[in-house]
């Protein structure tokens, strides 16, 4: 059964290392995600977006897989299911689903208004011991139909949310959603150390824009209380590589080489080496 990611990443903050939060998109990714973190004995998030839930078939329909495949696939390592830049209205619908894990990203609300929402949410969450995630400060790039420049969060603000009891935190520092361009100047930890100073050491704070950052800002980030970084864009470009190349080497035209269970393994062992590469780089392996 999924669970909470309250404790696994307060064991992360800790310990310093972070957990990694792995979007999933269909069957395939699940199983790569899944597959990867209890061979390595590591905890893992998997996270599911909105546009992610309507692909395949509601926030119920992905809560009864994922359970499913964790009691066929003899998951033992902690697993959580959480909602990535959840709304206010796929809060509640994730919670009548059964995740254990939500993030309500109120960024792109005034301030007062993301607090309002966000303390209604804490409440209702944690009387069903279920994790919150809240967002103060944009992360750059587009997200289910948000964009943002990726504003740097206010400190001041990261704190007035952090008391609302939230059980993690992501605090835009300068990261973008899905490639990062080459001109990108890199992480802002004079806001990271500032957030930090703010709302404690106690509160583990979350990295989303996980793909590109460079190795030694991955690892300095998580030295100054990053507890959970998010990984969507890399899975899906080296499952599209993968895929391309079995494709364009004539593979599908090989036998039954068309059949998708063929057809799609190249892409799902691609996803498997990169969890693989990113838990390792978290420092997450043997922490289950």
């Amino acid at each position: 059964m999924v669970i909470s990611a309250r404790d696994m990443l307060l064991k992360a903050r800790a310990e310093k290392y972070a957990v990694a939060q792995i979007n999933i998109n269909n069957l395939e990714w699940t199983k790569a995600a899944l597959a990867t973190a209890q061979k390595l004995e590591s905890p893992i998030i998997l996270g599911c977006t909105s546009g992610a839930s309507r692909w395949m078939m509601g926030f119920s329909t992905v809560a009864a897989m994922v359970n499913a495949m964790m009691d066929e696939m003899h998951i033992t390592v902690p697993v959580a299911l959480h909602l990535d830049h959840g709304s206010y209205d796929a809060c509640y619908q994730c919670i009548k689903a059964g995740f254990k894990s939500i993030m309500f990203d109120g960024s792109a609300y005034p301030i007062e208004e993301n607090i309002a929402m966000t303390k209604e949410i804490v409440t209702i969450a944690h009387n069903l011991g279920i994790s919150v995630e809240a967002e103060v400060g944009a992360i750059g790039g587009e997200e289910d139909g948000t964009i943002s420049m990726g504003e740097c969060a206010d400190p001041k603000e990261c704190k007035r949310i952090a008391d609302l009891g939230v059980d993690f935190l992501a605090a835009g520092i300068g990261n973008i959603h899905g490639v990062y361009p080459p001109n990108w100047p890199g992480l802002s930890f004079k806001t990271l150390e500032a957030v930090k100073a703010e709302v404690g050491d106690e509160l583990p704070l979350v990295l989303h824009g996980g793909t590109g950052i460079p190795d030694d800002q991955i690892v300095k980030a998580i030295s100054l209380g990053v507890s959970k970084i998010n990984v969507n864009t890399e899975c899906q470009l080296v499952f599209a590589a993968a895929t391309r190349k079995y494709i364009e080497e004539g593979k599908d035209k090989e036998g039954k080489g068309y059949d998708p269970r063929k057809l799609l393994l190249p892409g799902t062992k691609a996803i498997e080496a990169k969890v693989e590469e990113k838990l390792t780089l978290f420092g997450s392996v043997g922490k289950a």
